[in-house]
């Protein structure tokens, strides 16, 4: 590979902020390119040209026509937005459509997503083979199972001798599966379909065949890396992952400090301190119609999914109650949870918006004392991030990103001089998270060492900093630039 001073990336996603999101891998996706410019890397990110943002693209130019593309004619097109230099897959049969990303108006998957997304990357290994006369990628880097086709074509074309590859685990729950008589359809080649490769108990497993070709495999915590390799937490998988461990590292997610911004978030009144969140509460409990107690505001912003343990929350949360706190949530998933929790909003401290609401999440998190994240496991999470970054202390489980991101109050890290910056609790049971909201209500009632905690939280470093530092050592270790 040609040495330069410029590392050049593609970043294959499905998703990207602020164009298109369903949850934290387009926070990622679309906050990571504008933190690597600082440290020699330059990455475009190939996205499928979904219709709700592609009339938002100010003259994107048309690159290549792709006269079949996986059952129809596409596009790929060029556009620069929001600071995000984007190759976009404009396949309308395979994009342009009434639903969800991944879900029809039936809430069920697209009976075509194997499809949509091998297409996705395919598009990515014609890029790394000289598609586009004027770049070609040093690395390409995929996320989750949509983007986990990529390091497999490429490791199947000539670009293998000279283009490397990194997959990034988001969450390994979502695997791609798809059955094996849609091999020729998703121009996968049989000879691939063995155990060694990406057959997954008799099924294609797209997140496996990402596994196995990347040269590099990633994950969004150090925590989760390690749990990775573990039957508990490794989804089918781990085996493949114990055989990859020496290519295998966590690294934090980060967030955009400049969106998450508790002196600059125009959706709020701006604050510099702990003290400073007194007038968002008042705001957020109006909108809530919450009463005066003398308990802590806790939230939730969640999706609400059994991975998420909010059905632990349910059970535990008499005790909030009890001790005089308060649970305003937002958040949309299981029909089930959501009509529990409809139900626990006939209580007066409780309240409850099912749906997603951007701004409304800015609003919750600058004006609430706490914010719960009792996960079963989190690769990573974002929420308990701008939690800190907002002094909003969270309460975690003792899982992945939240265990690596939060610092416990203990007595020792509450002792001299407080270190703190939330509580966890383990094991993640409805007891010990019953326990979990006692003592947090405890501390909201020392004022001076709660608002100690709430200091340390918002002076935590959650950015991308660190983090891009990782990623960008990844790609040049890769592509033999050396720093």
């Amino acid at each position: 590979m040609d040495r330069c001073a410029v590392t050049r990336v593609l970043s294959v996603t499905s998703e990207c902020a602020p164009l298109v999101k369903t949850g934290g891998l387009a926070d990622v996706a679309g906050a990571l390119p504008g933190a690597l410019i600082g440290q020699g890397v330059r990455m475009r990110t190939l996205l499928p040209g979904y219709p709700d943002f592609l009339w938002k693209l100010r003259d994107p130019r048309v690159r290549a026509e792709l006269p079949e593309c996986f059952g129809g004619p596409a596009r790929l097109l060029e556009a620069r937005h929001a600071g995000l230099d984007l190759l976009i897959l404009d396949a309308p049969h395979l994009f342009d459509r009434e639903g969800g990303l991944y879900l029809g108006l039936d809430g069920r998957d697209w009976p075509d997503n194997p499809e949509r997304f091998a297409a996705l990357c395919w598009v990515a290994s014609k890029i790394a083979n000289g598609l586009l006369s004027d770049w070609q990628p040093d690395i390409v880097h995929g996320h989750d199972w949509q983007g986990a086709l990529a390091p497999y074509f490429i490791a199947r074309s000539p670009a293998a001798k000279q283009v490397r590859t990194v997959l990034t685990i988001h969450n390994i729950a979502f695997q791609g599966l798809a059955p094996a008589a849609r091999l020729s359809a998703l121009r996968l080649a049989p000879a691939d379909f063995t155990s060694e490769g990406f057959e997954y108990y008799g099924k294609i497993s797209m997140l496996k065949a990402g596994l196995i070709f990347a040269d590099r495999i990633t994950t969004v915590s150090p925590t989760y890396a390690d749990e990775l390799l573990t039957p508990e937490f490794g989804m089918g998988l781990e085996g493949v992952l114990q055989q990859r461990r020496s290519d295998l590292i966590g690294i934090l997610n980060g967030i955009d400090l400049d969106v998450w911004s508790p002196e600059k978030d125009a959706h709020i009144i701006p604050y510099h301190n702990p003290v400073g969140k007194r007038p968002n509460k008042a705001v957020l409990r109006a909108e809530f119609r919450l009463p005066e107690t003398v308990g802590p505001l806790c939230i939730v912003v969640s999706r609400l999914t059994a991975q998420k343990g909010l059905d632990l929350l349910l059970k535990a949360l008499p005790v909030l109650l009890d001790h005089g706190g308060q649970l305003a949530l937002l958040g949309t998933g299981d029909p089930e949870l959501e009509a529990a929790f409809a139900k626990a909003a006939e209580h007066p401290n409780v309240s409850v918006r099912i749906g997603y609401d951007e701004w409304l999440a800015h609003r919750m998190i600058a004006g609430a004392d706490a914010i719960l994240v009792p996960s079963r496991f989190e690769p990573c999470g974002l929420t308990q991030l701008y939690g800190l970054r907002y002094g909003t202390l969270p309460l975690v489980a003792l899982t992945g990103g939240l265990a690596d991101t939060v610092i416990p109050a203990t007595p020792a890290t509450l002792a001299g001089n407080v270190v703190a910056t939330g509580l966890q609790f383990h094991p993640i049971q409805a007891p010990a998270l019953s326990n979990a909201l006692a003592r947090l209500c405890a501390l909201y009632r020392q004022r001076e060492l709660w608002h100690r905690m709430g200091r340390n939280a918002m002076a935590h470093p959650v950015g991308w900093d660190h983090s891009a530092a990782a990623y960008a050592a990844l790609y040049k270790s890769l592509s033999g630039i050396t720093q």
